[in-house]
């Protein structure tokens, strides 16, 4: 056996676990889902925004919010236990952007490339700064934007999106050992899980609201906000912490957060 046929061989295998996984923890097949449909893994919440990590200057990098390159925020991790910090896709974030106090011509540019009322995503206003010749890291304009759903890094399919909404990098070796206790409500599921360092690791998702180390797993009742659902999307799975304080979701996009970034 060559190492390629080894390699094709570790990553089929990898793909086959997850998707397992997921489904365990989904209740449902993978394939049921639209497969012609884009999906998306967002942060958000309290402490994205009360640390101004929403507004750091780096979003605003052209590079960054083309999307010609992922972004790593500050010292952002989805648990912090070791695992690489989280990787966030500008291009395709949301940002809420005001055009108070700007000319009118960009007043108008703006509102053309926004997806609803003062928001756009990333890759349709950074060439509108760039016409109007504008420097959100100007501190004048610091307080006229904002990133309200940082896309996590992913390729648009499920398996992906669920990959990177519960920490899971490009392989086993990025799995947290972790030893605690999932909520009674998800111990079926996790059981089905027959990776035992994978059930581990998805377990730190899964945790007792009071729980200081993971997130609570909420399932497709995570709460859509009125810009998401106007928007056609609609909740797959979602994470919170036991403090109300950041939320991870996995969204079926409607058609207008979709498009070339």
């Amino acid at each position: 056996m060559t190492r390629y046929t080894s390699v094709t061989g570790g990553a089929v295998a990898w793909k086959a676990s997850l998707t397992a996984a997921f489904e365990a923890l989904l209740g449902r097949s993978l394939s049921g889902y639209d497969r012609g449909a884009e999906y998306a893994a967002y942060y958000h919440g309290h402490f994205f925004h009360e640390t101004r990590l929403d507004r750091d200057p780096i979003w605003l990098n052209p590079a960054v919010l083309s999307g010609g390159e992922p972004v790593e925020v500050g010292d952002l991790y989805l648990y912090d236990m070791g695992e690489p910090p989280l990787r966030f896709d500008a291009g395709r974030s949301l940002f809420q952007f005001s055009s108070h106090g700007l000319s009118e011509a960009f007043a108008a540019d703006l509102a053309r490339a926004c997806l609803a009322p003062d928001v756009v995503r990333g890759a349709d206003l950074a060439p509108v700064l760039w016409r109007h010749d504008l420097d959100l890291a100007d501190p004048i304009l610091a307080e006229n934007w904002h990133v309200c759903y940082a896309r996590i890094a992913s390729n648009g399919t499920l398996l992906d999106a669920m990959r990177v909404a519960t920490g899971i990098g490009d392989g086993p070796g990025s799995l947290i050992p972790f030893e605690g206790n999932a909520d009674a409500t998800w111990t079926p599921a996790l059981e089905a899980v027959a990776n035992p360092r994978l059930r581990a690791h998805l377990s730190l998702g899964c945790c007792d609201v009071a729980e200081a180390e993971g997130l609570t797993y909420l399932g497709s009742d995570a709460p859509l906000g009125p810009l998401l659902e106007e928007g056609g999307c609609s909740v797959v799975a979602g994470w919170k912490d036991g403090h109300g304080q950041v939320d991870v979701t996995v969204l079926q996009l409607g058609t207008p957060l979709t498009g070339p970034s």
